[in-house]
């Protein structure tokens, strides 16, 4: 039924396979065998695609409440437990993810070898309940009010340049010079055009016209160190450069405000003992590479 449920939802078996750690034969087993037993075509085939029939879509209104009940039936026992263990699924953006949450991740299931844990690291909001998310690590304001957020650090947006770079273009003084340097964009830091910055206390935003614009942070790095201009990224992402000297920060004193950095968890659910404990450990005085970001 939680298959049937996913592939439904996910309007595949290849992606349902994913989300349920399953192979996509197995998926297809899964759900002819629940087609044989209940004796009707709950799904339609075709090479490019899946839909649901009559029978499945009045028969996924039912599934649903029920698989539902069930993980909520899980997680309330799991909540009882005093002891870290079972299935853990947290998500993290990519680049965040890979340099700071894995090595945790990793330090923690060394502490409680009952927990599997599973780490998707992702650069979209993934709904936690829908998508079987226990914790999430994310950066920014938090604006879902059925969501709870532990504060455990912040990042800065820095403007950084490769040396060469600046030496051939000068060096920007304030936030309005910006719009005559080449620009790489960062989409997930804003919309195209738009770079943010403070004077004062109040904001400063500043059109611009970029060249190169992804939604890779390690590409908008990449082409910044190679010379291409000027970027706008979280200063977490540019911390090895900035350390090599590959990239120079610019434009320091016009940082906006800091961005929180945050472990977020569904309000409705009471929090289980992996989650309190994965919390504590990622603030605990022996587990600080989520501590607040300093000035390079």
């Amino acid at each position: 039924m939680e298959t049937f449920v996913a592939v439904a939802e996910l309007k595949g078996f290849a992606r349902a396979a994913r989300k349920l750690g399953l192979s996509a034969p197995r998926v297809t087993r899964l759900v002819a065998a629940l087609e044989a037993r209940l004796g009707v075509e709950l799904l339609h085939r075709t090479t490019r695609s899946v839909s649901l029939t009559d029978a499945g879509a009045r028969y996924l209104a039912q599934a649903r409440g029920i698989v539902d009940a069930v993980h909520e039936a899980e997680r309330r026992t799991l909540a009882d437990r005093p002891v870290p263990s079972g299935r853990f699924v947290v998500t993290a953006p990519v680049v965040f993810g890979r340099l700071e949450v894995a090595p945790l991740f990793s330090r923690f299931l060394a502490r409680w070898p009952a927990v599997r844990g599973e780490l998707l690291l992702l650069d979209r909001i993934v709904s936690l309940v829908d998508e079987g998310v226990d914790l999430a690590v994310r950066i920014g304001e938090l604006e879902d009010s059925s969501l709870r957020a532990r504060v455990i650090g912040a990042t800065r947006r820095v403007v950084v340049a490769s040396p060469k770079y600046l030496a051939e273009h000068g060096r920007p003084r304030r936030p309005e010079d910006v719009a005559k340097h080449q620009t790489a964009q960062l989409t997930p830091l804003g919309a195209p055009g738009e770079w943010h910055f403070q004077r004062g206390g109040r904001p400063v935003r500043v059109r611009v016209q970029p060249a190169f614009v992804t939604n890779s942070a390690d590409a908008a790095i990449t082409h910044a160190a190679a010379g291409g201009g000027l970027a706008m990224v979280l200063s977490y992402q540019v911390a090895a450069h900035l350390k090599a000297g590959t990239l120079e920060t610019v434009l320091d004193r016009f940082e906006p405000p800091p961005r929180p950095i945050q472990l977020v968890y569904p309000a409705a659910r009471q929090p289980s003992a992996t989650v309190r404990a994965f919390i504590d450990f990622a603030v605990g005085s022996r587990a600080r590479p989520l501590a607040f970001d300093k000035h390079q």
